[in-house]
């Protein structure tokens, strides 16, 4: 029988019920199938089903066990192209590109674990839905029979998602260079009245397209690459673009931001806006921990070959979270969804930075977080 990936052959009944009586009396398989919670099917070499956990029987929608046995995986979850090749799943022309068809064949001529993925359209109970599914074929020995481990996790809202995040990303870009591509012909016609408040918004929009940037890259999309600009930059302009982003942020109002005034005119080379980031996210620490009328306290001091910036509040962090707090998820705060800005400090300051973090904490002297860069 002609096939386009898969062999057509099925066992016969009988034969069929010694593979499903092997697979049934092995405790190997049957702890597998109680301890997997996704999707496990057990195969013999035709490819054929001889066992399911429960997870996979609910996902085919099939309520006896039994009806699936000697069915082939496509066959028993519904796919649309189960009936194209005369052979069954696995055999026509779509199912030369399908994940779970290769990774099945492959895992059987190579005899080692293949992993693919698999986008599947399926229709259970006159439903019709799209399905994209991780793939896992893993070739065993039972009794001198030859059978597959086949584990499927459905990564469907994974995949759409991503696809999403690609979309979102490529507009906000759009939005973005558009946003900065005005605001440079902004400054080109201003006065000197409104020049100072055009420039803070060229440099807030040049800042977004370099944080978006960064974004893409953390989140692995594959056109993403960020690029990183080093460059020359004072303490000075580093406290100026600070004090310029806390201007009129939510964190600091009714708070004090005091910069120093020493060491100003010392200089680095790194990345500005990867700078600056590290930076915010220490000053709004530190603001979100102060009361209303009090004050943040930034400066910098060289020290040892490298340029030290630090920031303090008076407020010292809780012993429950003191030994965890650049852990993801761990926060001083009480809301759910906090506990990224520590962990993005130590994230961007020595992970793509390649300087240190560390911080200071007590009753008496309030709490104080350094950034430190190679001078």
């Amino acid at each position: 029988m002609e096939t386009y990936i898969a062999p057509t052959r099925r066992l016969e009944k009988e034969a069929l019920a010694d593979d499903v009586g092997a697979a049934a009396v092995n405790p190997i398989i049957n702890g597998l199938l109680e301890a997997v919670g996704g999707l496990l099917a057990v195969l013999n070499e035709h490819r054929q089903i001889i066992a399911v956990n429960d997870t996979f029987l609910k996902t085919s929608g099939i309520d006896d066990a039994d009806r699936l046995l000697g069915l082939r995986p496509g066959e028993a979850i519904g796919c649309i192209f189960r009936d194209a090749g005369k052979g069954g799943c696995g055999t026509s022309s779509y199912c030369a590109t399908c994940g779970a068809a290769i990774a099945m064949v492959t895992c059987l001529h190579q005899h080692k674990p293949i992993e693919k993925k698999c986008a599947m359209t399926v229709v259970q109970n006159g439903v019709t839905k799209d399905l994209f599914l991780r793939v896992r074929a893993c070739p065993i020995a039972v009794n001198g029979r030859g059978m597959i481990l086949l584990f499927l996790q459905d990564i469907t809202h994974q995949q759409q998602w991503e696809a999403l995040g690609r979309v979102f990303f490529h507009d906000l870009n759009n939005i973005i260079y558009s946003l900065v591509g005005s605001s440079e012909m902004l400054l080109d016609k201003s006065t000197d009245e409104s020049r100072e408040a055009i420039q803070h918004i060229h440099r807030i929009s040049l800042r977004l397209a370099r944080e978006v940037q960064m974004q893409k890259h953390l989140t692995q999309i594959a056109d993403a690459d960020y690029q990183f600009m080093i460059q020359p930059m004072t303490v000075d302009r580093i406290f100026q673009e600070l004090d310029a982003t806390f201007a009129g942020h939510p964190a600091a109002r009714d708070r004090t931001i005091i910069f120093a005034d020493r060491h100003r005119a010392l200089s680095i080379r790194s990345d500005f806006f990867l700078v600056v980031r590290v930076l915010s996210n220490m000053v709004v620490n530190a603001l979100e921990a102060t009361e209303k009328a009090g004050s943040v306290k930034v400066w910098a001091s060289p020290e040892a070959g490298r340029l030290s910036f630090y920031v303090w509040n008076h407020q010292p962090i809780a012993g429950d979270v003191v030994n965890r707090i650049f852990q993801r998820n761990i926060s001083t705060k009480a809301d759910s969804g906090r506990g990224l800005g520590t962990y993005s400090m130590k994230l961007f300051g020595e992970t793509f930075l390649n300087g240190k973090m560390d911080f200071t904490t007590s009753d008496t002297k309030g709490t104080t977080f350094c950034f430190s860069l190679r001078l």
